[in-house]
């Protein structure tokens, strides 16, 4: 029986050897969770055999590996630098060499000191995966991806309404309210002050999207209104994953007050409520209590318009990406 390999200079090999040459970069996770598979551009170097640059271009290659070779043995997550090896070769990452008593390896019959390994460094920090969230299409360091994944822009995100399923990405998930929800939706410029009509109560919820300059879908929130006492609440959630921390977004929201009255004194301003808002970020915007958000906007009965069936908010609203 031929062994996998045995026909490497056959003409077949070259062919299947040019066609891995045209493969598009990519690294994913094995169904069964037991190994990884990178698929990436390889070139052959004229000579047969993968080289490690070709005209000064960095070549990867496709592996599949067993994956606990990427975890530490001591803690089970996944090796990031430093990496530490002992003498006998077993490995470790920094934080569990640090609680080693005297740095010495437990698995050594004889112990043996531990010492940082660069060249693993350099393996760990090579080996990357693919995020699998729709629309990503990042590659992240192995180490990395757990924290990538948790805080992915295009992680699926919640259906915000109660007895709903469905989850998707923020922007899939803005078509999906729109259509099975009937949710109203408001495209607005970042960057910019913007107006818009707000039916008071009902309906309770809606989606702001910024937009760039472009016209691109960016930034997706829901916009809350409801009765607290005599006032209005307005707030607003950012619908993406809970740990995303970057890029902030602030949302200033204020209502203005009618307008003075004729006997009011001549230099007599109107009155505004204005909340400046560092938005709060949920993969299930729905739920979030108002206890949980860092401020929102409250606003008098007095600064509603239009008959009492049928009272509206005057609402404006500006949203600043802060990158910082």
């Amino acid at each position: 029986m031929a062994t996998e390999g045995s026909d490497r200079g056959s003409p077949l090999s070259a062919m299947e050897q040019g066609d891995q040459s045209a493969k598009k970069q990519r690294v994913e996770l094995l169904p069964n969770g037991s190994a990884v598979k990178q698929e990436v551009v390889v070139h052959d170097g004229g000579g047969g055999a993968v080289v490690a640059e070709v005209n000064g271009d960095r070549v990867e290659v496709t592996l599949k590996m067993d994956i606990s070779v990427l975890h530490c043995p001591l803690c089970f997550c996944p090796l990031k630098p430093p990496v530490h090896k002992c003498k006998a070769g077993h490995l470790a990452c920094g934080g569990c060499v640090a609680d080693l008593p005297g740095n010495q390896c437990q698995r050594c019959k004889h112990g043996g000191a531990f010492d940082h390994e660069p060249a693993m460094d350099a393996v760990v920090s090579a080996a990357r995966v693919e995020c699998p969230h729709e629309g990503c299409g990042r590659f992240v360091a192995y180490y990395e991806a757990s924290d990538h994944k948790s805080a992915c822009l295009h992680a699926p995100c919640l259906c915000t309404e109660p007895g709903c399923g469905f989850a998707a990405p923020p922007s899939a998930l803005v078509a999906h309210l729109s259509a099975a929800h009937s949710m109203p939706v408001h495209r607005i410029p970042c960057g910019r002050p913007n107006k818009i009509q707000v039916p008071v109560p009902c309906p309770p919820r809606r989606l702001i999207v910024g937009t760039g300059d472009d016209g691109r879908h960016g930034p997706v929130f829901l916009l809350t209104v409801g009765p607290l006492g005599a006032v209005t609440v307005v707030s607003v959630v950012c619908v993406r994953a809970d740990t995303c921390m970057v890029p902030r977004y602030t949302v200033k929201m204020w209502a203005n007050g009618p307008p003075p009255g004729s006997g009011s004194a001549a230099n007599r301003k109107t009155d505004t409520v204005l909340a400046d808002v560092e938005a709060v970020s949920s993969s299930s915007p729905g739920v979030v209590a108002l206890e949980d958000l860092t401020s929102y906007l409250m606003v008098p009965p007095r600064y509603l318009v239009g008959p009492a069936t049928s009272k509206e908010l005057p609402l404006h609203i500006r949203i600043e990406k802060n990158i910082s």
